[in-house]
C-alpha cells in the first residue's frame, strides 16, 4: 500500500509568536524603566553640581539662611518633622564641611551628567563606564551603611543597585544589537 506524501503540519507557531511578544513587550518596559533610571542620575547629577556651586559661591550665613528658608513651611507645618530637623540639625556640620562637600558634590554631579548624557546618546563607551562608576558609588554607599545605618541612603542604594542592573541589561541588549547590525 503506497502512503501518499502528506502535507507537513504547521508548527505551532501560535505559541512561539505570544512567546516572541511577550519578550518584545519586557524588552520595552525594561527599555523604559532605563530611560527613566537615566534620567533620574542626570537630574540626581544636575541638583549635585547647583547645591556643589552653591556651597562653592555661598558665604556659611548664606548658605544657612538658605536651608532655613527652605525648610522653615515645613517646620511650621510639621515642627515634629523628621526630615526638617535632620536637616537643621546638621546644617553647622554642612558650613563646617563646604569645600570638601562643595568638591565632592560638584565632581559626583559632573560625572553622573557626563554619563547620563552618554547613555541617553547610546555610546558604547557609557555603558561599561556607568556600571564601574555607579558601582563604585554603590559599594561606597554599602559601606558607609555599615558604618551607621540611614533609611535615606539605604533606598538610594537600592535604586541604585537596581541603575546599575538596568545599564548591564540594556547593554548587553545594545551590544547584542550592534553586534548584529554590523
Amino acid at each position: 500500500m503506497k502512503v501518499k506524501n502528506q502535507p507537513a503540519r504547521p508548527e505551532n507557531t501560535s505559541a512561539r509568536d505570544q512567546l516572541a511578544s511577550r519578550r518584545r513587550a519586557r524588552s520595552r518596559l525594561i527599555h523604559r524603566i532605563f530611560v527613566i533610571g537615566v534620567i533620574a542620575k542626570g537630574v540626581d547629577g544636575a541638583v549635585e553640581l547647583i547645591v556643589g556651586l552653591l556651597f562653592a559661591v555661598l558665604s556659611p550665613a548664606a548658605i544657612k539662611g538658605l536651608i532655613f528658608l527652605m525648610i522653615q513651611g515645613e517646620l511650621r507645618e510639621d515642627p515634629t518633622d523628621i526630615v526638617a530637623n535632620l536637616i537643621r540639625h546638621n546644617t553647622a556640620m554642612v558650613i563646617h564641611s563646604r569645600a570638601s562637600a562643595s568638591a565632592f558634590l560638584l565632581l559626583h554631579g559632573v560625572v553622573k551628567l557626563a554619563l547620563a548624557a552618554g547613555l541617553a546618546a547610546g555610546k558604547l563607551w557609557s555603558y561599561p563606564a556607568a556600571i564601574v562608576v555607579f558601582a563604585g558609588f554603590t559599594i561606597y554607599q554599602v559601606c558607609e551603611l555599615a558604618n551607621g545605618y540611614s533609611l535615606f541612603l539605604a533606598l538610594i542604594t537600592v535604586l541604585d543597585v537596581a541603575v546599575v542592573a538596568l545599564i548591564v541589561t540594556e547593554y548587553r541588549h545594545v551590544r547584542r544589537a550592534h553586534t548584529y547590525g554590523s
